[in-house]
Order: structure tokens, then sequence, then C-alpha cells
């Protein structure tokens, strides 16, 4: 018959009891690796714990050991690779700054090349200016010159004018026979009017009729008619003529008609 097997009594020889980690040693370890290397070193701990647990014995131990110490060269390790700066950053700060200046220095040559060319222009434009300034101003003094060469040639011409005799009957009855044609006249008309002046006032430039006041070559009444042709009325014999032929024109037509009306009525 068999029997009810003990509880108590059976227990397989040759084993030993899972024996459970020290918990204050793991807690010390995961407080030492946090406080040195960070939440890696707590997940490392944590992992030693339940590896501890699961597998239990002294492979367990020998394996937190080993894992322990894993972690205490790979977590340095790695935040000495967190906390060295690359070996390339100091040569890519260098490049940034070499750039910087780089662009800096165009900068300032653009700059000052700008400048350089304002300044050309304002000293081309400056230029330009004072010389359209001199142009004028020489233009000016031509002009201004040749008003005054033309005044003193004028005054010259007047006082030449005045030096001349006032008084010439042949160059005045020459001058009477070369504007006969202007009025439309042959030279057949020249005797009739040399007669008619000659019986007026003797082709003298300044004969005044002392009753009337009629005046010059030609008796004009007032004389101061004649200054239609010229204000010299009073001593240019051209002038004089030049008015009588063309009242002459006129009034007769001819100095012939004159002529002939003169002698009928002593005037004409």
């Amino acid at each position: 018959m068999s029997k009810t097997p003990d509880r108590a009594s059976a227990r397989p020889h040759g084993r030993r009891r899972a024996v459970a980690p020290n918990r204050s040693a793991l807690a010390r370890a995961a407080k030492k690796g946090t406080d040195r290397f960070g939440n890696r070193s707590a997940v490392v701990a944590l992992s030693l714990g339940l590896l501890a647990v699961a597998g239990g014995g002294a492979a367990a131990t020998a394996n937190s050991a080993d894992l322990a110490r894993t972690a205490s060269v790979t977590a340095p390790s790695a935040s000495a690779a967190a906390q060295t700066p690359s070996p390339s950053q100091p040569g890519a700060l260098a490049q940034a700054s070499s750039d910087a200046r780089a662009t800096a220095d165009k900068a300032a040559a653009d700059k000052a090349a700008a400048d350089k060319a304002a300044a050309a222009k304002a000293a081309a434009d400056k230029a330009a200016a004072d010389k359209s300034a001199a142009d004028k101003a020489a233009a000016d003094k031509a002009a201004a010159d040749k008003a005054a060469a033309d005044q003193a040639a004028a005054a010259a011409a007047k006082a030449a004018a005045a030096a001349q005799p006032v008084n010439d009957p042949a160059a005045a009855q020459a001058y009477a026979a070369s504007r006969l044609s202007a009025f439309g006249w042959g030279q057949d008309q020249m005797s009739a009017l040399v007669t008619l002046w000659n019986k007026e006032s003797g082709w003298s430039t300044t004969a005044t009729n002392a009753s009337s006041g009629a005046y010059g070559i030609v008796q004009s009444l007032p004389g101061s008619k004649m200054a239609s042709v010229g204000a010299d009325w009073q001593t240019n014999y051209k002038t004089q003529i030049d008015w009588g032929l063309d009242y002459i024109k006129k009034s007769y037509g001819s100095p012939a008609n004159a002529l002939a009306f003169h002698l009928a009525h002593n005037w004409y």
C-alpha cells in the first residue's frame, strides 16, 4: 500500500535553497551608480537585482559582479565620450571664424570701393560744374566785350559822321541819283529833281525857311517829319533825301510832276 509522502521530509538532496540577494548591497550599488553615472547605472543596478532573483545562487552573484564591473568601465567611457569635445570641433570653429573674418574683410573692401567710386563721381561732377560755370563766365564776358565793342564802334561811326561836312551839295546830288531806281524812276528824272531842290534849298542840309520853319534840302515842314526815316535828320543829307523822294512819290508820282506843281504854286 502506498504512503502519503511527508511534505516536511520531502526535501531534495544535493540542492541549495536559492539565496535571496542582499537587497541592501543592491540598493547601495544602485545608489552609487546613480550618483556617479546617472540613469544608466541605475538601470544596470536594477538588472543585477533581477538576475540575482531569477538565477539565484553563486552564479547570479558572479554575474552581478561581472555586470557591475562592466558598468563601472562602460559608463565612465560613455560619460567621457559625452564630455570630451569632438576632435573636429576646434577645426570647425576655426573655419567658421576664418569665414566670418573673410566676410567682414570683403564687406569692408566693398564699402571702401563704393566710397572711392562715390568720391570719384563727386569730384567729376564738381569738375564738370566748375567747367560749365567757367564756360558760362567766359561766354558772358565775350558777350559783354562784344557789346562794348559794338557800342564803341557805333560811337566812332557817329563821331566820324559828325566830322564830315554837313552841307555837301555835290555828294547829296550823287546820293539822290543813286536812289532814283529804288522808287521806280529813271535817270531822266534827275534834272527835274536838281532844279526842284535848287529852288527849295540849294541842296543845303541845314537850309531853314525863316518864315515857315521848313528845314533841310527838301524843306520839310516841320523838319521833324524826317525823323520817321532817321534820328539824324538835322545833319544827314541821306536821311533828308530818302524822306524827300518818298514824299514826292506819294504826293506827285515823280520829280517832274513835283517840279511842275512848284513852278505853278512856288511850293510843293
